[in-house]
């Protein structure tokens, strides 16, 4: 990572693909609304290039959209530190190698950031779309939150 940011928000998503866009969404209004130190950027997700985007960093954000059956707008957080990452809820991904597959690879090359906090934002329709459900909606402006909050910790 480039520069002397405390904290680097990775916005995930497609935005083409409905709710798909739901990280790049919640990266679009932090970067309205968040402090100098903490860093917003949007990847599609492939694995590599978030790899490369978090190279570096000790304290990473990772907001996408998930399917785990849960109700559309739902907002999970999970601490890659202190938990077995799901790998089966972000598998909706249009790239084979995704949030998963880059989270594994990093911490087999001991690239891992060493604080990795992902979001994640029950989707409800993945099709051709350039909007977000009316759920998803609602969910990006309470994760954007949740994320700042997040940031701010000690």
């Amino acid at each position: 990572m480039t520069g002397v940011s405390k904290v680097l928000m990775i916005g995930v998503g497609n935005e083409y693909r409905g709710d798909d866009g739901a990280g790049l969404a919640v990266a679009r209004q932090l970067r309205k609304e968040a402090p100098p130190e903490i860093n917003v950027v949007e990847e599609t997700g492939e694995g590599t290039a978030l790899v490369e985007a978090w190279k570096g960093a000790d304290f990473v954000i990772v907001v996408d959209a998930i399917q785990s059956g849960a109700s559309p707008g739902t907002i999970r957080r999970f601490d890659t530190e202190k938990e077995k990452f799901p790998t089966e809820v972000f598998s909706h991904s249009t790239h084979a190698f995704g949030i998963s597959g880059a989270i594994e690879l990093a911490r087999t090359l001991k690239e891992l950031p060493s604080h990795l906090i992902v979001y994640g934002i029950e989707g409800q329709n993945f099709a051709a779309s350039e909007k977000l459900s009316p759920p998803v909606e609602k969910a990006v402006a309470a994760c954007a939150a949740l994320v700042l909050a997040e940031a701010q910790r000690p």
